[in-house]
């Protein structure tokens, strides 16, 4: 068996926490250095050029195997620590391997490992240059964030990493994304560059919009950038055909129930994922009637707090009816608008019979109690009816 092979598995057969992949064969090596770092079931890599960092994760029974790949012949030294070890493998010109183990004292080991205060890893990290997030303002030229616009930063990442939780685990090689309601498409873009640059995913993106110097101005950076399958088209949600199949629907801030045409449309195309942030949800404020539960109409901000609570859940019950995973998830938006919720719906291969009796009956007794008359209920159930 190749040495170096053999050492790599000692290492992890040992039960590691983290990895430094370091001191490339020559300049012209792709990366400068890769870090690998366990992540609950997973292990994430990390490769670092000059400008920017790409992610893939690998199971532990491929981790190895991924390692030799990654180091065999292109870089010197590898580091690799354990709860109570650091393993330090290095590798000489000729091929020649030498490993050591050292003790790590009891202060030393939290600093090195994965201690709670360690830095977040974010999907794009500061130091990678993402033109979209320069002209918006949250980026410098060199790739360093904005300090007031770090909240921005980070809520576009925890965007990504509510896609990249489903994305990251189908390994597709090409999608379709329709993006309703686009407008000014900061996410629009960054979405295009997370598929196309972080995950290597041919993507096709059309943003849909009304207004169309939204959609010249969209377009005209879209060609600046070079995103070639990035294109934006003047639209109305409602009636909206598309040309082909449509793996991924996303929907942000689609006002009142322009969400419901969207989710509507999104079902009747089995698009596989599904991720809308709704607002403006004025359609059950209007039709609130209550006998038995006075008090949640009573007062103002309860009356359409809970109106849109109530909008949020029926959409969720609808897609579980629909063959989908749903869940609702916290988001706090570009806006700076109080929290939101975020839909994020997976289609299932099958959808038991009794859970889709469950749910319609949960939302029939809410609209019953309440007088509701839901779009998506009247798109969905009322015409099978």
């Amino acid at each position: 068996m190749d040495e170096l092979k053999s050492y790599i598995e000692k290492i992890i057969a040992i039960g590691i926490l983290k990895v430094v992949i370091s001191k490339p064969t020559s300049k012209e090596e792709r990366y400068n250095k890769l870090i690998v770092e366990k992540q609950n079931d997973l292990y994430q890599i990390a490769a670092y050029t000059d400008k920017q960092v790409f992610h893939e994760n690998v199971n532990e029974n491929e981790l190895a195997h991924r390692i030799y790949e990654i180091s065999s012949a292109h870089f010197r030294q590898i580091n690799a620590w354990s709860e109570t070890d650091e393993l330090i493998l290095t590798i000489t010109k000729k091929g020649k391997c030498s490993f050591k183990i050292r003790k790590l004292k009891s202060t030393e080991a939290p600093s090195v490992i994965v201690g709670h205060n360690r830095k977040k890893q974010y999907l794009i990290e500061e130091g990678m240059v993402v033109a979209p997030l320069v002209d918006m303002g949250i980026f410098t030229k060199e790739g360093k964030v904005v300090k007031s616009m770090y909240d921005k930063f980070k809520q576009i990442n925890r965007f990504l990493e509510i896609l990249d939780d489903e994305i990251s685990s189908l390994k597709m090689e090409h999608v379709q994304v329709i993006d309703f309601g686009c407008g000014k498409s900061y996410l629009t873009f960054i979405v295009y560059y997370y598929l196309t640059e972080i995950r290597k995913i041919k993507a096709d993106i059309i943003g849909l919009d009304l207004k169309a110097d939204v959609i010249k101005n969209c377009s005209i950076a879209a060609k600046k950038y070079g995103y070639q399958n990035l294109r934006f088209e003047l639209g109305d949600i409602n009636g909206f055909k598309a040309a082909s199949p449509v793996d991924i629907v996303i929907t942000l801030h689609a006002c009142d129930t322009a969400t419901d045409y969207a989710l509507y449309n999104a079902i009747k195309w089995q698009a596989k994922m599904i991720f809308s942030v709704p607002c403006c949800q004025h359609e059950l404020n209007s039709q609130i009637e209550a006998e038995n539960l006075t008090l949640m109409t009573r007062y103002g901000i309860i009356k359409e707090r809970f109106s849109a609570l109530a909008t949020d859940a029926v959409r969720a019950n609808l897609l579980e009816y629909s063959g989908y995973k749903t869940q609702l998830l916290e988001f706090v938006d570009l806006s700076h608008t109080p929290k939101n919720i975020l839909i994020r719906a997976v289609r299932r291969q099958t959808t038991p019979s009794e859970l889709k009796e469950k749910v319609l009956v949960e939302v029939n007794k809410l609209i019953e109690e309440f007088k509701f008359n839901p779009t998506l209920y009247q798109l969905l159930v009322a015409k099978e009816k």
